[in-house]
């Protein structure tokens, strides 16, 4: 296991960056950067206990893991399922695909907004990465369309405000850990598209494994393809 730096690291570290020997400004600087830690370690671990969630795991297990009480690991943790997702670091590819799935949702008639409409919507943005890594794999909305009728079929009547089920707002939320996880400050469609692995029991992880594309495939596509565009810069 990769260690984690050591104290005198640290102090060594926060010297450095706040680039002065004034005793406040260095308190201020290890004051930022203590939260900075704080942050990203809960994003982190939160990234894995919403991977264990979606893979089953019972907060029994989960609390077991992380050596506290089952309704410690649930206060902390459990409202990263419902939470608000983080909109203002999408992408304007990534919010057209949220905003285009209600109306794919209407299109079906369905009362309710689901991972398969969130993933229907992936056509709307052609030139989206995980649109462009979908395509690749010959993953059509043609096919993605039956695939999403045969598991839910139409239903009978929308309303004008469509809710995102549980499993929607987990992949909505959950897409940001996706960028935490690549190093990225934004929220791209690729990083929708891995989110949707967090739960192996939703309509679009089973259409995107029936149709030939599982987790690592997907994973290693992207990787590819980020790496092809920092290269053409």
């Amino acid at each position: 296991m990769t260690p984690a730096p050591d104290l005198q690291q640290l102090i060594d570290t926060i010297r450095q960056d706040a680039g002065t020997d004034d005793v406040l400004d260095q308190l201020g600087t290890a004051a930022s950067t203590i939260s900075d830690l704080t942050s990203t370690g809960d994003a982190a671990l939160g990234y894995f206990v919403d991977r264990a969630r979606g893979a089953g795991r019972s907060w029994v297990e989960i609390s077991t893991v992380l050596g506290v009480s089952k309704q410690a690991a649930h206060k902390r943790f459990a409202e990263s399922w419902t939470s608000r997702p983080a909109i203002e670091y999408y992408t304007p590819r990534t919010k057209a695909v949220v905003d285009a799935a209600s109306d794919v949702a209407r299109g079906l008639n369905h009362s309710y907004v689901g991972t398969e409409h969130l993933l229907l919507a992936f056509f709307t943005q052609p030139a989206s990465i995980g649109t462009k890594v979908l395509v690749a794999h010959g993953i059509t909305e043609q096919a993605v369309s039956a695939a999403v009728t045969a598991a839910v079929p139409a239903g009978t009547g929308s309303g004008d405000e469509l809710g995102f089920t549980r499993r929607a707002s987990h992949v909505l939320q959950g897409a940001a850990g996706e960028a935490l996880a690549l190093g990225h400050n934004y929220v791209g469609t690729e990083h929708l598209l891995l989110a949707f692995y967090r739960d192996s029991a939703g309509v679009a992880t089973t259409v995107l494994t029936g149709l030939g594309l599982d987790e690592s495939t997907a994973w290693a596509a992207i990787r590819a393809v980020l790496e092809n565009l920092e290269k053409a810069q």
